[in-house]
């Protein structure tokens, strides 16, 4: 699943596109995704301007002169397609600009969504009310972490899957900032002291921007809009290393979480 750095290096492609551009064509190619796409998307998206690209947690934001916003998310293998050589039947949503280009989001499994909701209440958009703060933002630090987990039981790594708590952290990128800040993923979260969840914020922080900075990971079907694959994984440090060396020199083991592969260094992490 395309997780919160997929999405960030995404808009920033699609940004590069759609900046300042006129819609001169929107056209859904079915009915829903996973959910219903809005009946009046093409209306009322068709022959506006866009005005300004952003991100919430993993959702996309785009938003237009009319005061529309156009939500959208990746689902498991969503991605979209610039200026794509053919559309195929995966493609069910295509864009074109003023300036010629022609964008389609592609979904095979159809587990993404697009939604439209006007831009000056998109704070009141039902998933993003029960989010907690961006994990790139200012109101994320260590403070912030130890009230939100105060007394939680839960083991650190699942808190940190939590959307209420950190709004847009994915399993690849949990692991990938535990390893970094020595914190065994099972460690209950309501009993990591104050130095330790400072350590975690900054790998958090630092994980993230390394991996937008690669342009995401290469995950199965994941492809930046550009069409190239990012290349984080390329830097992983746990994930996916079942049986390799740790950069502590350990060795990286796995184990299976809520249906979810965690992976993790028993010599450093703890």
């Amino acid at each position: 699943m395309p997780e919160l750095p997929e999405v960030e290096t995404t808009v920033a492609g699609l940004r590069s596109v759609l900046q300042g551009s006129r819609l001169t064509r929107v056209e859904p190619r079915r009915a829903d995704l996973r959910f219903p796409i809005p009946v009046d998307l093409r209306q009322r998206m068709t022959g506006a301007i866009v005005t300004g690209l952003s991100r919430r947690a993993k959702y996309g934001l785009i938003e237009t002169d009319r005061g529309d916003m156009m939500i959208f998310h990746l689902g498991m293998s969503g991605r979209w397609r610039i200026d794509p050589a053919e559309i195929g039947p995966h493609d069910h949503l295509l864009v074109e600009t003023d300036q010629g280009r022609i964008l389609s989001l592609n979904d095979p499994r159809r587990f993404g969504s697009l939604d439209l909701v006007r831009a000056d209440a998109w704070t009141g958009y039902a998933p993003f009310t029960r989010m907690g703060p961006e994990p790139l933002g200012d109101d994320f630090s260590p403070a912030m972490l130890a009230t939100a987990l105060k007394g939680r039981a839960t083991s650190i790594k699942a808190a940190l899957l939590d959307q209420r708590i950190v709004a847009g952290l994915g399993n690849i990128y949990v692991c990938e900032a535990l390893n970094m800040a020595g914190i065994a993923p099972t460690r209950a979260a309501g009993r990591i002291g104050a130095a330790r969840l400072a350590l975690l914020v900054e790998a958090i922080r630092t994980v993230l921007t390394a991996a937008i900075t690669a342009g995401g990971s290469t995950l199965r079907d994941y492809a930046r809009p550009d069409g190239e694959l990012g290349y984080f994984s390329k830097q992983w440090r746990v994930y996916g290393r079942e049986g390799e060396p740790c950069p502590c020199g350990g060795t990286v083991r796995r184990r299976v979480d809520g249906g979810r592969s965690t992976f993790y260094c028993p010599t450093c992490q703890k």
